[in-house]
This record gives structure tokens, sequence and C-alpha cells, in this order.
């Protein structure tokens, strides 16, 4: 049972906006629907024609919930199309309380072997994205609001094969104490979820069976995390979290730490 599931009787976020990119399926569609759950209306985004079914269903659950949805099309690495998003959804649902990135792109490869064109999109994908993301949360939202950005538990892994993944997404801590620190005087919270390898198709096609059955022998349980053990954590740094700014919180069952 998720966070949202278990308190909607509170609807902690009735009346409220939410984006969530990446929103469409996976963990980004637990969280909009968890985000549904406590009253809040969800702007969707999703990066292409291939996952409009995906959104579709989960923009559908929303409404089944009780809130409004919109869906958005677009690809975020281009800064302008992230500018775009948060605008669409000021004029459509309104003023933004709650910024959640989910966007992301695993890459497991060693460096002698990884080109410039899979550097590039591994670092757009997963620093740029979220560099912007921040930045027009930063503008659009309101006061006391939360943004949100999931990167790894592999910024806290010693390992092979992930540099431009764990790479890509460690800037993302710098830009959000940054962050954390400028918009403080509005009350915003800026922080990130850092999950260990998740249950996900994402992870599967980057790994062999056996180096899969090592990364649930590291954690508690004896299994990879799952999507349920994260989106709980989104919601609670959106609601009674929300004095948590400025941080990386590691999800992992044990899987690693600092």
């Amino acid at each position: 049972m998720t966070f949202a599931q278990d308190s909607t009787a509170t609807r902690a976020l009735e009346g409220k906006n939410a984006l969530v990119a990446a929103g469409a399926k996976n963990l980004g569609g637990l969280i909009s629907r968890d985000l549904a759950a406590l009253g809040a209306n969800v702007a969707i985004h999703y990066n292409s024609d291939a996952t409009r079914d995906d959104a579709e269903k989960t923009a559908a659950a929303v409404e089944e919930l009780g809130a409004r949805s919109l869906l958005i099309q677009g690809d975020l690495t281009v800064p302008r199309n992230v500018a775009s998003m948060f605008e669409q959804v000021d004029s459509v649902l309104g003023s933004i309380d709650v910024a959640i990135n989910t966007v992301g792109k695993v890459l497991r490869k060693p460096i002698v072997e990884t080109t410039e064109e899979e550097y590039d999109s591994m670092f757009d994908i997963n620093a740029k994205t979220a560099y912007f993301f921040i930045s027009e949360a930063g503008k659009h939202l309101n006061d006391n609001g939360s943004v949100i950005t999931i990167v790894t538990s592999l910024l806290a892994a010693f390992t092979d094969g992930y540099s431009t993944y764990a790479g890509a997404k460690a800037p993302v801590e710098h830009f959000t104490r940054a962050a954390a620190k400028e918009f403080a005087e509005r009350g915003i919270s800026v922080n990130n979820i850092a999950p260990g390898p998740m249950d996900t198709p994402f992870f599967y096609g980057q790994e062999t069976p056996e180096r899969v059955a090592f990364h649930k022998s590291q954690a508690m349980g004896n299994r990879l995390t799952d999507i349920r053990d994260i989106a709980p954590i989104a919601t609670f740094l959106a609601t009674d979290g929300h004095w948590i700014t400025g941080q990386t919180l590691f999800a992992n069952g044990g899987y690693t730490t600092r």
C-alpha cells in the first residue's frame, strides 16, 4: 500500500497542482496517481508517441481519483520545451505547487567503449534536463512548493560500467543544493531521491541475470527496489516532509550508503 493510498482521508494536496516529468508509467506513473489520491491535479509529461497510451491511462486514473489531469508531450533535453511545459501547466491547471522530475536514461558500458554521442545523450537527459527543470520550477512554483528529482544510489557506489549514468546524475546534487538555498526565502524545498536498482524494464536491459542476482543480494529482503518503495517518499517530501530540503535521500534497502 502506498503512502498516498494510506492517507487519502487527509487529502493533503487538495486543490494543489502537480507536474510529473516522465509521469506516464513505471515510477512516474505511480507518483502521478499517488499525488491525485492526495487531492492534487496532475500534469503528466511524456516524451514520445510510444508512451502516449501509458500517459492516457495514467491521466484516466488521475481523473477517476477526482483530480484534473493534463497531458504534455515534449523532449525535455531542449530547455525551451521545459519552459513551455511549465507555462502550459500554469495556463491550464493553474500555478504549480509540486514539481517532480523522474526523467532518466540508464547506460551500462565501459568508458573505453562509450561514444561521444552516448556521452552527450546521457548528460543531456540526466543532467541538462534536471538543471532546467529545477530552474523553471524556481520561476513557476508557488511559495512553499516542492521540487523533487529522481537520481540514483550509484552516487554512493564504487562500481564499474555506469560512468555516464552515475556521472550525469552526480551534478544534480549540486543543482539541488544551490536551488535549495536560492529558493529557501520563498519556502520552496528542493530534494533528490536516490533509489537502488529498480525492478523496471530500464534496469534489466543493462544487466545479466548473474548481476541482477548480485544486486538483489545486496539489499534488504534479497530484492530490487520497487517503485512502491519510492513513490511514498516523493509524496512525503511534498507534504509532511516539506521541511527537508537540499538533501539526497538514499532509499535502497541498504544496498549502499555514503
